[in-house]
């Protein structure tokens, strides 16, 4: 098994260049987002920011073969949603948008849930527990604190607002690469798995079903939905294990109230 790294001060420093790149896409994209845009010209809009405004690269371009630069996973997409010319969002529909912005060689990685229109109030109560649920796990992370003490904060959260946590995707490491050790489950058990310490870097971003945590791939091998077509949400941050806590890298400016840094 790989080991997880331990970053150096200078990587640190370019991973936080990265992750305030990545914040501000989700920042910038917000705008766009309204009943009749397709999601192919949400992907073309934070291409062109990435690369013409930011002066950086586009992290899933070319990653396993993908052809676009965002991810775009609207209502029953779990993730992994391919953007798309035909796929007009329209009036209630919630989406996420899941970017990744590589810099000077190191990446970052979060992802952002919007409400399209006039939301019901049930996909409106799914889309903030699950950012409860980042939000919670978050809170949990410092040296000594354990993956499974990730897990079980959002399980339990959303557990009990009758939502399950979706198995089969999970977060993960960052760094030079997108995807390094460790696997970052959102489930576990209090005290299980890896130790933290500080320096790891790594995403936590937790699927949440409003039905049953079975999903499926779509024929194109790609495109991740729930078995039973219920809404699922999503968000995502990269979080930098501090020697007191943490430091949420891809912190957006409408949450700085919520993590004082």
């Amino acid at each position: 098994m790989k080991k997880i790294s331990i970053k150096t001060e200078e990587e640190i420093q370019r991973m936080r260049v990265a992750g305030v790149l990545t914040a501000k896409v989700l920042e910038a994209v917000e705008k766009l987002i309204k009943p009749g845009i397709s999601t192919l010209d949400i992907d073309r809009f934070c291409h062109n920011y990435i690369v013409n405004e930011l002066y950086a690269e586009p992290g899933s371009l070319g990653q396993y073969g993908y052809k676009y630069s965002i991810n775009t996973s609207p209502n029953n997409v779990v993730c992994h949603g391919i953007p798309s010319a035909e796929k007009i969002l329209k009036n209630g529909d919630i989406v996420n948008v899941d970017v990744t912005v590589k810099k000077d060689g190191y990446y970052g990685d979060s992802s952002k849930m919007y409400l399209v229109g006039d939301v019901t109030e049930h996909a409106r109560r799914l889309v903030h527990v699950t950012q409860q649920c980042l939000y919670k796990a978050i809170r949990v992370v410092k040296p000594g604190a354990t993956l499974g003490d990730i897990g079980l904060a959002i399980q339990q959260h959303a557990e009990a607002n009758n939502y399950s946590v979706v198995r089969d995707y999970c977060g993960h490491g960052i760094g030079k690469s997108m995807h390094e050790p460790p696997q970052v489950v959102h489930y576990g058990v209090a005290g299980t798995g890896t130790k933290l310490e500080k320096g790891m870097i790594f995403t936590i971003e937790p699927m949440i079903n409003q039905g049953k945590y079975h999903v499926k791939v779509l024929n194109d091998d790609w495109t991740v939905v729930t078995k039973d077509r219920r809404l699922s949400a999503q968000w995502e941050h990269t979080i930098l294990v501090t020697e007191n806590g943490f430091e949420v890298l891809t912190l957006r400016e409408e949450e700085k109230s919520t993590f004082i840094q």
